[in-house]
């Protein structure tokens, strides 16, 4: 298997006009390998762990101490560190002093340059405080996106500096432009870059696949060099100085909303300093965009609990009782959180921001009443609503007509048993269009219309409740999973 990097090259390489054969001799890989990565260039892959220090998420500080101050020791520097939370040992606070003082050292001497017509967008992310959100406090963080000839400004405000959140950023960038760079700088973050060993370079391997769907080629500056990217670290001084002060914000889609119109009404239409024009008059050659753009959002797959909600970022969100033991698929981004099942949307909320809340809808309270908190608790319905939609609704029309719930389950399941999952979900929804419900209505229908698949009844045992146990309608993809794994064992 090769590198994200080899993979970015061959797109970009063929979308530059080159031949696979060209491709191949060129990176000196099989014509075939250069085929399979054309057609497929995401294959399943093991993530790995970046080591980190305690010192990471203080390392801005630390810069700045130096910037005040160059002869600072490390002692002092250490008590600051600890007044904010750190609880690491003074070697490492000498260690990055040392390395910090060695690179400012080496400064050198640079000229400005200008880019060409769409050639480049430069990014960086500036931290802005934080939001209340009742008890919870969140930290606020822009991503700024520049192009470089224009000095078009968009800004992207998020509670995290997440892959997802990059990617969004820029996303939602592209769509403001108008139109895609072919080049991006970025800075020496973890979710653009994950190693550097002098001159040689390890892009982030999900940030290589989403430039990669946009033909963008990445640039990282050189370490502790900012003036590499100095047009979008002015952009982020000038939104602290302009956009920030004397503003108040009730939550994130406010900032946004704000931030949004201080864009369209001041940043992009003031006569520029540098260009002497109005950065929406002068931006121009972007390449277009592709019609079809990708998915962003942050992704997880989650457990539907017996409360019929799912955890995500300390909340609870709820979804139909039906999917209670299922494993679904949600996605979020700042405003809205999508739950999936096996594709079909199931659920959508309004994200919270505070946190320990529990979001619910009312349409899956009222299905719960119906149902009842009690019968929930009952191994036999969860069995029974394991199969879907078509189950909840028919437990909900038993219950509306005050039949008896745990036998008609009982008698629907002997048909499962006796008939398929398909045929059964087949009788209970034509039972329904004729409004009638029961288990003896599906049998008489399941009798007349089909044959029974079982042709031998499961062997009955003399403790009967042992006769009675049965298994929700397993996810596919967890067989799959266990195929694929034995699969990568056998080929080691």
């Amino acid at each position: 298997m090769i590198n994200r990097g080899d993979v970015f090259t061959i797109h970009k390489l063929w979308n530059q006009g080159f031949t696979k054969r060209q491709i191949a001799r060129k990176l000196q890989l099989d014509r075939g390998t250069v085929t399979n990565y054309l057609a497929n260039p995401a294959p399943a892959t093991q993530k790995r762990r970046v080591k980190q220090s305690k010192l990471d998420p203080y390392r801005s500080m630390v810069e700045e101490m130096i910037e005040q101050c160059q002869t600072v020791k490390a002692p002092v520097v250490l008590q600051r560190l600890i007044e904010k939370g750190f609880d690491g040992e003074i070697t490492i606070v000498r260690n990055l002093l040392r390395k910090l003082r060695g690179q400012m050292a080496n400064r050198e001497p640079f000229m400005r340059f200008e880019t060409e017509p769409g050639e480049q967008i430069q990014i960086d992310w500036g931290h802005f405080g934080s939001l209340s959100y009742g008890s919870t406090r969140r930290k606020l963080y822009a991503l700024a996106v520049l192009e470089g000839h224009s000095r078009m400004l968009y800004v992207h405000f998020s509670h995290s500096q997440q892959q997802s959140s990059l990617h969004q950023g820029l996303l939602d960038a592209f769509n403001y432009f108008g139109g895609l760079p072919k080049e991006i700088v970025v800075d020496n973050m973890l979710t653009a870059v994950t190693e550097r060993v002098g001159a040689v370079i390890r892009y982030n391997d999900a940030f290589l696949d989403f430039l990669r769907q946009f033909a963008i080629t990445p640039r990282a500056c050189t370490v502790r060099a900012p003036y590499e990217k100095g047009k979008v670290e002015n952009a982020i001084k000038y939104l602290r100085q302009n956009f920030w002060p004397l503003r108040e914000f009730a939550d994130l889609t406010d900032v946004q909303n704000q931030v949004q119109h201080w864009l369209d009404s001041i940043a992009n239409v003031r006569k520029h300093h540098s260009t002497g024009e109005e950065p929406v008059k002068r931006l121009q050659g972007l390449q277009s965009l592709p019609e079809v753009l990708p998915d962003c959002r942050h992704s997880c797959p989650l457990l539907v609990h017996k409360d019929f909600g799912v955890r995500f970022d300390a909340n609870v969100y709820t979804v139909p009782p039906w999917a209670i033991g299922k494993h679904i698929t949600l996605k979020a981004d700042n405003q809205k959180i999508s739950i999936y099942h096996k594709e079909k949307l199931i659920a959508c909320h309004n994200r919270c921001w505070d946190r320990k809340q529990r979001i619910e809808l009312l349409i899956h309270l009222e299905q719960v009443k119906k149902i009842k908190k009690k019968l929930l608790q009952d191994r036999q319905i969860l069995v029974f609503l394991s199969l879907g939609e078509i189950a909840l609704l028919f437990l909900e029309k038993i219950t509306d007509s005050s039949m008896p719930i745990r036998k008609n389950i009982a008698g629907l399941l002997k048909l499962q048993d006796e008939y398929g999952e398909s045929s059964l979900l087949y009788a209970m929804k034509k039972a329904m269009k004729k409004k009638l419900y029961g288990a003896d209505y599906v049998r008489n229908i399941l009798y007349q219309e089909m044959t029974p698949v079982n042709q031998h009844l499961p062997v009955r045992l003399k403790q009967e409740d042992l006769n009675e146990i049965r298994l929700t309608t397993p996810p596919l993809a967890e067989y799959d999973a266990v195929a694929i794994k034995r699969r990568n064992n056998h080929v080691k």
